[in-house]
């Protein structure tokens, strides 16, 4: 019954793995996930993935090394566990057994990998001890092993790993490229951890059954069994008999072949089946002659020996297998040997079967003579030889075997006779003829590099095949026959400025309005007018040089003061509309705190008179610190909402920080009183340069329990104020740019090349515009190239385009132009062309473009990491070396900045070294002809630059923070993960906390909190305070740089612990900082999905998006959302509206219908009644109208969107761009919700819809 019960589990965990394994992707391996760099290769699955019959013990090694190394090279971090209990299935497989043995030698001393042999099972408590404490990514398993109980122990594997949270890679199936790493990848889900707890009793006694070794004899032959336990204690007994012999140690060559022949005749000589002693003693000789010619032979010499087919015969496998085995025990036993002198150099070549079988074919077929050998041998590799079989027979003891020579005294035969292929090839290679290409170029370049080379003649039949009757014509296809073309013209031309077709002209019109309206919902900046300037080359520093001239011209000071007079003007008007909303604004704010702050701050960013700004914002201070009063006396002794004391602290640190210039006594005076009423009386005193005690009880009715640094750091959070300069640049009219920002300019300005690397949403993009209105302003010629990865990116950038430049050009002439593979307009005759890579090579590489490219002035290279991709990374490279103009190649995630910038600047000093040699080989008369040139195109004038900038910018905008969700019951549950819980101790240790792993002010307030309560006796822990910290003491305005020392003081002060030898702390430290999330199905995750979109509307968390790995599961997630809200909307309005609503609509049909009957234009031939009837019925449709509307609407407890969001107008305009789609009912429905779903198989115009009202702020979801 027992058999039978774990014979059908077995089945169960077989069909579970293939429905797992079925599942695997083929993905990326590493750096494609977090943490992914570090995984576990099962040992056993090393092994299985190179073990072969004919597989040569130094290829095997070679492979394994080989595979290895490609992970190492691409930055993996990875352990090899073996495990004790798996070397009891190698047992029937003495080879195989001897080469596990040998490789985890070889891996241990010879390598810098770790391995790991301690853990007995899968299953033991130590495994998963250091699964918890390492936290692989994933684990390198095989699903297939030598024999089914090896596939079933490997399953066992497979199930225990995916039930602890780490996914599987399957040995199988993998692949590399100079980037990646490929593999089968199976991801840990529910399911599998679910599958373990309910059968975890059978998986053990499955275990169990699996590695229990049952017979502890090997069977040699036939009826012959010899016992393990003796051999191993032969070897143990052999060992030290070696060790008195050869005290001073020596190489694991000569170790293991003296231990191996040895132990290996004294068993046999009990035997003597199915070999004499005496012909076991030949084989012997031979294997310590072929160790011989392993020590002294070179590897090149014993790669050209002859390819043996004989196999061993059926008599001399027992006694090979048998020293296979002394072999593994001697390796076992000499591994523990720490006072012994030993060489393990040369683990992986401790036998060459092909050697040893070389040997024995020369005795029995070409020698039959051993003696004869002895000739050939020389002193050395004789002297070698005796000495091994010297001590061979000194160890055998009471055994004698005969002496070395001559070394085959028996005529016993060891190999099968089959067919010995050579390595060296009789067959003659035919005589070569090459066919004569001629062409006059080269005669002319290099003359006539034929001669010496085998020409066929002309008349030979090879030549005369080719050229009859295959006239070949450069303009038509071969064998279609139809004209060839250029890839640029098989790209549909959508329309173009150049056409005359009225049509066309229309529909490129109707192209630019979309862009304009498109570009419209990306930025809110309205359209820049560019006039032409005749002379722009010195404009990098003109503004400078106005500011440093001394004497003023008469024109100059005229505008100046009308300069002047319009900006008082423009102030007072400012003053005024302030003086309207002030009011209403100040009640907005105390009605709702957050939605009244919104509107301050959007009417902040319309003002530019700095002293108007200044009296909003402290307007906006009073109210705000109203607020809290009011909530703090509501409130009384219960616990208080922060977030109102944190908008009262934030317009505190703009003023101080922005307007300080602005700032008198009694503002100051104001502030201190502010920031003493918040219970920050240390911050108070030094703005106020005093020291003393308020005595008034109300300030302390409204004071923070929590110290001034703490609160800025735990809940200003990302309000925190950034380093930002004050000096204004005249070439950025909307904001003060940064220094990095600057140097970007003056690159462009300079004609320079950039490599740009700064965070997302850091302002990287703004000198691309800046070179493209700087190409407009110059010329009406000159080109700039953006070029983008993607055609979503295409549209994004052609939109902003339109929307930010206006310029008048002559007809024909457009501003922006378009290229990808689907579509193509205005690529020639547009200033700025948007393009993807591809077409961009097409034009590069196109004869009939040469023209155009000579025009380019700037290239745009945008997500240039793309350069390192495994698709499509070859045409960046090409663009980036054949472009001759500047360019500026922006990214976030590079990770080697400093190498690309080397590499482009060695490609520029290519170019001018050519430039110069061109220049400088060029006759008189092409200078001249280059001069007239110069002069009549003004594309030529800017002067050329081969510096390659790198600006590098690290600091992101905004911190991201990480939550972890799962579901309890029905309800879900939202933690914050903070970034040190991905980390382990073992990671810290050996690699430090990741450079890239950044916290926010709050997580950084959280880590400390943890450090403190994990030790605490911790002898930092004071000064490390954040109110003690030395960045901190008495600052009122905390930034973020402030913020970025004190992290950085806690990561330091984490490493330090390990150093302390505080690993126990740091280990409780991050257990206490990892999210404990509550494990469930994903199937149930699904069901609830609408749930948690609520609880995220609740928490006001909206706008989100969600990314799902799956087309239907997209849309399916979307439907769930909308039909959620419809059922709500049901359940919540009356059982007869939906009558009401037909009844509604029938009666408006029907005074429709009447209305009808009525013409409008003959209104006055109508009589007095007709009249009265009509107006009448108009009067009862608007009614009708109103009452359906009012029914239809949606309320807002149904509904995601914003209808302030977008006005009415606007709306209508999007959605008409759906009229002919076929999803565009359903859609259209979805977004008054505001859900909205995008993937790559929607049409165009559904995404831009979805894309538009997203951005516009009416889709939340």
């Amino acid at each position: 019954l027992e058999i039978r019960k774990h014979l059908e589990f077995l089945k169960k965990l077989r069909l579970h793995i293939w429905a797992s394994l079925s599942r695997a992707q083929h993905v990326s391996l590493l750096k494609d996930f977090v943490e992914s760099e570090f995984f576990v290769i099962d040992g056993d699955s090393l092994l299985l993935m190179f073990l072969d019959e004919e597989t040569q013990y130094l290829n095997f090694f070679y492979q394994i090394e080989c595979f290895l190394q490609d992970f190492t090279e691409k930055g993996a971090k990875y352990v090899i566990a073996f495990f004790k209990d798996a070397e009891q299935m190698y047992f029937p497989y003495p080879r195989f057994l001897f080469l596990r043995s040998a490789l985890i030698e070889h891996l241990r001393h010879n390598t810098s990998t770790t391995v790991h042999t301690e853990f007995s099972n899968c299953l033991s408590s130590k495994w998963e001890i250091f699964l918890k404490k390492s936290y692989p990514y994933f684990i390198i398993v095989s699903d297939v092993g030598l024999t089914s109980l090896q596939t079933d122990y490997l399953s066992i594997l497979i199930t225990h790993s995916l039930s602890k949270k780490i996914n599987v890679v399957l040995a199988s199936g993998q692949e590399y490229d100079i980037l990646r790493v490929y593999g089968y990848h199976v991801q840990s889900v529910y399911k599998h951890r679910l599958f373990f707890q309910k059968y975890e009793q059978d998986l053990r006694c499955a275990c169990e059954n699996i590695v229990r070794y049952k017979e502890p004899f090997m069977h040699l032959y036939e009826h012959l069994k010899l016992s393990l336990k003796s051999i191993q204690k032969e070897v143990c007994q052999t060992v030290r008999l070696l060790k008195q012999l050869w005290p001073e140690g020596s190489d694991i060559r000569r170790v293991v072949c003296v231990l191996a022949c040895a132990v290996g005749l004294k068993i046999y000589s009990d035997i003597s089946k199915p070999l004499c002693p005496e012909e076991a003693a030949d084989l012997c000789r031979m294997q310590c002659l072929t160790v011989t010619f392993l020590l002294h032979m070179p590897l090149s010499q014993r790669a050209q020996i002859r390819i043996m087919k004989s196999c061993w015969t059926k008599q001399v496998l027992p006694l090979i297998k048998m020293q296979q085995l002394c072999m593994h025990f001697a390796l076992t036993q000499l591994s523990d040997t720490n006072d012994w002198k030993l060489d393990l150099t040369y683990l992986p070549d401790l036998n060459d079967d092909s050697l040893l079988r070389n040997l024995a074919h020369y005795y029995e077929v070409e020698y039959t003579e051993g003696l004869e050998f002895k000739k050939e041998l020389g002193k050395e590799v004789e002297n070698e030889y005796q000495c091994l079989w010297d001590t061979v027979t000194k160890l055998a003891v009471k055994y004698s075997f005969g002496d070395a020579f001559p070394i085959r005294k028996t005529s016993q035969l060891f190999l099968e006779q089959q067919q010995t292929s050579f390595r060296d090839c009789e067959e003659e290679i035919p005589n070569i003829g090459l066919i004569s290409v001629k062409s006059d170029l080269v005669e002319d370049y290099a003359g006539d590099v034929l001669k010496d080379l085998p020409v066929l003649e002309s008349n030979d039949p090879a030549v005369t095949s080719l050229i009859k009757y295959k006239e070949f014509d450069e303009l038509r296809h071969w064998h279609s026959g139809r004209p060839l073309t250029e890839e640029y013209e098989r790209v549909r031309c959508n329309a173009d400025a150049k056409s005359k077709d009225p049509k066309e002209r229309r529909q490129i019109q109707k192209l630019q309005t979309f862009h304009r309206f498109y570009g419209s919902t990306l930025e809110d900046s309205t359209s820049k007018l560019i006039v032409h300037q005749e002379d722009v080359s010195g404009n990098a520093n003109a503004a400078v040089k106005k500011t440093q001239k001394k004497h003023k011209s008469k024109a100059e000071t005229i505008a100046e003061e009308n300069n002047k007079r319009l900006k008082i003007k423009e102030e007072k008007k400012e003053q005024e509309q302030w003086k309207a909303l002030c009011i209403p604004t100040e009640k907005e704010i105390k009605a709702n705190l957050t939605v009244g702050i919104n509107k301050l701050e959007k009417f902040l960013k319309t003002l530019k008179c700095k002293s108007v700004k200044f009296s909003v914002e402290m307007t906006g201070l009073s109210a705000c610190l109203e607020v809290w009063k009011e909530h703090c006396r509501e409130q009384g002794n219960k616990s208080k909402d922060l977030s109102k004391a944190v908008q009262v602290m934030r317009r505190i640190h703009i003023l101080l920080e922005k307007y300080q210039d602005l700032l008198e006594k009694r503002h100051l005076q104001k502030l201190t009183r502010y920031l003493r009423l918040l219970g920050f009386e240390n911050l108070a005193c030094s703005l106020s340069s005093q020291t003393g005690e308020s005595n008034d009880q109300n300030i302390s009715n409204y004071a923070i329990e929590v110290g001034p640094a703490r609160f800025q750091l735990q809940y200003m959070d990302y309000y925190l104020l950034r380093e930002e300069r004050n000096d204004p640049d005249p070439r950025v009219q909307h904001f003060i740019p940064d220094t990095w920002q600057r140097e970007l300019l003056d690159a462009v300005d300079n004609n320079e090349s950039a490599v740009i690397v700064a965070p997302t949403s850091s302002g990287k993009t703004y000198a691309s515009y800046y070179c493209m209105e700087k190409v407009l302003k110059t010329s009406n010629e000159g080109v700039v190239v953006y070029v983008a990865p993607t055609k979503a990116l295409v549209n994004q950038v052609v939109g902003t385009i339109y929307n930010r430049f206006t310029k008048k050009l002559p007809d024909g002439l457009v501003v922006c132009g378009v290229f990808t593979r689907d579509y193509r307009n205005d690529v020639m005759n547009s200033q700025i062309l948007v393009t993807v890579p591809q077409c961009l090579e097409i034009l590069m590489l196109s004869p009939r473009c040469q023209k155009w490219t000579k025009r380019i002035q700037y290239v745009i290279f945008d997500e240039v990491h793309c350069l390192g991709g495994e698709i499509g990374a070859d045409v960046w490279e090409h663009l980036l070396v054949t472009i001759r103009c500047p360019f500026l190649a922006l990214s976030a995630t590079v990770s080697n900045p400093e190498h690309l910038t080397e590499w482009l600047q060695s490609v520029k000093r290519y170019w001018q070294h050519a430039e110069n040699t061109i220049e400088g080989s060029s006759t008189n008369s092409e200078k001249n002809f280059t001069r007239k040139c110069k002069v009549k195109s003004k594309v030529q004038e800017q002067k050329k630059s081969y510096r390659v900038r790198l600006v590098l910018y690290e600091e992101r905008y905004n911190d991201l923070e990480k939550y972890v969700c799962s579901l309890k019951g029905s309800d879900f549950i939202i933690e914050h993960c903070h970034p040190c819980a991905a980390l382990t101790v073992n990671h810290i240790e050996n690699y430090g906390i990741p450079s890239d792993l950044s916290l926010s002010p709050r997580e950084s307030i959280q880590l400390y909190d943890t450090m403190v309560k994990v030790w605490q006796e911790w002898p930092r822990a004071q000064e490390l305070d954040p109110e003690e910290f030395v960045s901190f003491k008495n600052k009122v305005v905390i930034k973020k740089a402030d913020a970025r020392k004190y992290e950085q003081g806690l990561k330091k002060e984490l490493s330090k612990w390990i150093v302390l030898g505080q690993r126990q702390k740091v280990n409780e430290l991050l257990e206490h900082l990892k999210p404990k999330p509550v494990d469930c199905s994903e199937q149930e995750k699904w069901k609830h999905f609408a749930s948690f979109v609520d609880k995220l509307h609740e928490m006001d968390k909206l706008p989100a998006i969600f990314f799902i790995f799956n087309v239907d599961s997209v849309e399916h997630a979307a439907r769930n959302v909308f039909l959620n809200l419809l059922k709500r909307q049901k359940s919540e309005q009356y059982p007869n509206t939906e009558r009401e609503k037909e009844r509604l609509r029938d009666e408006l049909r029907k005074v429709k219908k009447m209305l009808i009957k009525f013409d409008p234009q003959d209104t006055k031939k109508l009589s007095p009644s007709k009249t009265e009837n009509m107006v009448l019925l108009l009067t009862t449709k608007q009614q009708l109208e109103k009452r359906l509307k009012r029914l239809t609407a949606i309320p807002s407890v149904c509904t995601y969107a914003d209808p302030k969001a977008v006005d009415e107008d606007t709306l209508r305009k999007i959605f008409y761009r759906l009229r002919f789609e076929r999803r565009r009912y359903l859609q259209q429905m979805m977004a008054l919700r505001g859900i909205g779903y995008h993937h790559g198989s929607m049409a165009d115009k559904e995404r831009q819809v979805v894309e538009m009202l997203f951005r516009l702020g009416y889709i939340k979801v």
